[in-house]
């Protein structure tokens, strides 16, 4: 879409012409360009979904309370020696109540895409930049984006002052604030954290290769926390449509902030209807605030 004919095709709705050249080598996720193909074809939780089943490290021969230790300690079943959880505190809920903030997620993102702020897509707002720079229309745009590096690079390489796209179709066809990938991350990043053990440690990591072709070690003494690699994800998730031109960084953020409320209201509901004896749910939020929600529903966050 670094054409202006191609760009308007495709802005009035004209199916992508283009074919896909794939790489033929597998490789694992290793840069902007990877990511932003993985979360072009995911299920929405698709990745929270991967992170749980390997957190729970859930498969056939696995024996009775052998993946206790990377439960969160508000667990009552945690430290049981007679009991286990598995309708309410055990893996099955974990993977329900993913699906049940995604839903919820969703449909606060989509009332304030379209009831609230309607937000033009980064290629829309690009076409504009582009009409502007060569004096077809004249839009009421800052000077320091018109007159920005980023501007100026794309029309050395392209011969337009259109953003690159990384899918053949554009963006989708709904409002770009807030994303819904970043407010499903943000979302299902509670969920992970209220009922894993955030503190809980991840030896063994390992990261792709610059080449992405095999695993390598993380560095000597780096061992992150649980709660580190759920917020990398979230992270990871939500920016990976930004790689894709599809939307901007405020998108992603503000979903990700929008997704962590909807997730606690749903805890604050959730939290009446167990009959266990247990304190409540705590997490930390991805800026860092530490949250808590007693059995009453109540949330205090500091």
């Amino acid at each position: 879409m670094t054409t202006f004919g191609e760009w308007l095709q495709i802005q009035n709705g004209v199916p992508p012409w283009r074919e896909y050249a794939w790489d033929s080598t597998p490789r694992y996720i290793r840069n902007g360009r990877d990511l932003a193909e993985w979360v072009h074809y995911d299920f929405l939780f698709q990745a929270f979904l991967n992170a749980a089943l390997i957190l729970m490290n859930y498969r056939p021969e696995a024996a009775l309370n052998e993946n206790r230790t990377v439960l969160s300690d508000m667990n009552p079943y945690k430290y049981s020696k007679v009991q286990d959880g598995f309708v309410t505190f055990g893996l099955a809920q974990v993977v329900d109540w993913l699906g049940r903030v995604t839903t919820a997620a969703l449909k606060a993102s989509w009332a304030q895409k379209w009831l609230v702020h309607r937000r033009l897509r980064p290629e829309a707002f690009a076409g504009r930049i582009h009409q502007t720079r060569i004096k077809a229309v004249e839009y009421p745009i800052h000077a320091d984006i018109l007159n920005s590096a980023a501007v100026q690079e794309t029309y050395q390489r392209w011969g337009s002052f259109l953003l690159p796209q990384a899918y053949p179709e554009g963006s989708p066809l709904h409002p770009s604030y807030p994303g819904g990938h970043g407010t499903v991350a943000g979302a299902c990043s509670v969920v992970l954290k209220a009922l894993f053990d955030e503190n809980g440690l991840m030896p063994d990591c390992v990261h792709a290769s610059a080449d992405g072709l095999s695993l390598e070690p993380c560095p000597p003494g780096f061992v992150p926390t649980i709660g580190n690699e759920v917020n990398k994800l979230a992270f990871n998730i939500a920016e990976g449509r930004s790689w894709a031109g599809i939307h901007y960084r405020s998108d992603s953020l503000a979903g990700m902030r929008l997704g962590e409320d909807v997730a606690i209201s749903i805890l604050q509901d959730m939290v009446r209807t167990c009959t266990e004896d247990f304190d409540g749910f705590a997490f930390t939020r991805f800026d860092g605030t530490p949250v808590r929600i007693n059995r009453n529903g109540e949330v205090a966050q500091s």
